[in-house]
């Protein structure tokens, strides 16, 4: 008797393997999954803008990125003592000016240079629901704890994130249209506005996302349906019961890892892991012989993999 809904996944086309070139974009599932691709030394890019929840300010920003919308200061606005983008995430804060528009303006460069060149591009949503400025009328990514009265809450419809996904792929595919783009719903529960809205929320982005799959051939990862419909149990939660926790990102890794990694990544993750083991290492006394002969050993096998797959350590 089988006491679980294990979800099986069948084999991708196109893929991933240590010559392509990832970007990963959205909600905080993201960097869970990018920092998996970053420890095993893939070529990835992951979260460029930090990260971003609902699909708006993803397109906002991949627009900004490949028409060359630079920062300025109208972007930017002072509140707790750091000039801070309602577009971007918290880390782009900081107390000078010109080096909070200078960092936001290089990741926009970064950002344009793997659009245009990556083999494989995940896009995870986070939440339907976003918050509007009042004062200019445009939805903002980050509040920056901003006072709740200058924004209005309100939920996507359908409609609108379907075509807000339609308007990312077109301009994804419109300088690379050999990408292979992958969409995810982040298994992330927002119960900020409640149990009903986190679902109601959910839904929309389910729903919107596979009307626009129905109509291009792009991809979808099912991160949110391994965790609700699979793991489905609270020992797979961080302590704030909102959050998966590494046991869960784990397994929903190695299910990613299943479908969608080549069979040959698998002997040099390998050698990776061992060599990511052997720099965590701390020696009790790093002046021995030994100890000496442990790191020209680990340098050897460090230039022998950067060598063969291109990699960097």
């Amino acid at each position: 008797m089988n006491f679980r809904t294990e979800i099986n996944i069948s084999k991708a086309k196109n893929v991933i393997d240590y010559k392509s070139k990832l970007l990963l974009l959205g909600s905080c599932f993201s960097d869970n999954i990018g920092e998996r691709f970053l420890y095993y030394k893939f070529n990835a890019l992951v979260n460029p803008f930090g990260v971003i929840f609902n699909p708006i300010s993803i397109e906002k920003l991949v627009y900004r990125s490949l028409h060359d919308i630079f920062f300025t200061k109208k972007d930017f606005v002072f509140y707790n003592d750091k000039w801070q983008s309602l577009d971007l995430h918290s880390t782009f804060s900081a107390i000078s000016l010109d080096e909070a528009i200078s960092s936001a303006n290089n990741a926009l460069e970064q950002t344009k240079e793997y659009l245009t060149t990556a083999s494989h591009c995940m896009i995870t949503l986070g939440t339907a629901w976003v918050y509007r400025l009042i004062k200019t009328d445009n939805i903002v990514a980050n509040c920056h704890k901003i006072p709740q009265t200058e924004f209005e809450n309100e939920l996507l419809s359908v409609t609108a994130i379907q075509e807000s996904l339609h308007r990312i792929l077109a301009e994804i595919k419109k300088v690379n249209p050999n990408v292979s783009i992958i969409f995810t719903i982040s298994p992330v529960r927002h119960l900020k506005d409640g149990f009903v809205a986190n679902n109601l929320s959910k839904s929309h982005l389910i729903t919107a996302t596979h009307a626009v799959l129905n109509e291009r051939k792009e991809y979808y990862f099912p991160s949110y349906e391994i965790m609700l419909d699979d793991l489905r149990d609270y020992r797979f939660y961080k302590e704030d019961f909102l959050h998966p926790n590494d046991l869960a990102v784990s397994y929903i890794w190695n299910k990613f890892k299943a479908s969608w990694l080549a069979e040959n990544t698998n002997e040099i993750m390998k050698k990776v892991t061992s060599i990511q083991k052997r720099l965590a290492h701390k020696p009790f006394n790093p002046n021995t012989e030994k100890h000496q002969k442990f790191l020209e050993k680990l340098q050897l096998d460090i230039d022998n993999l950067e060598k063969q797959f291109h990699l960097s350590f």
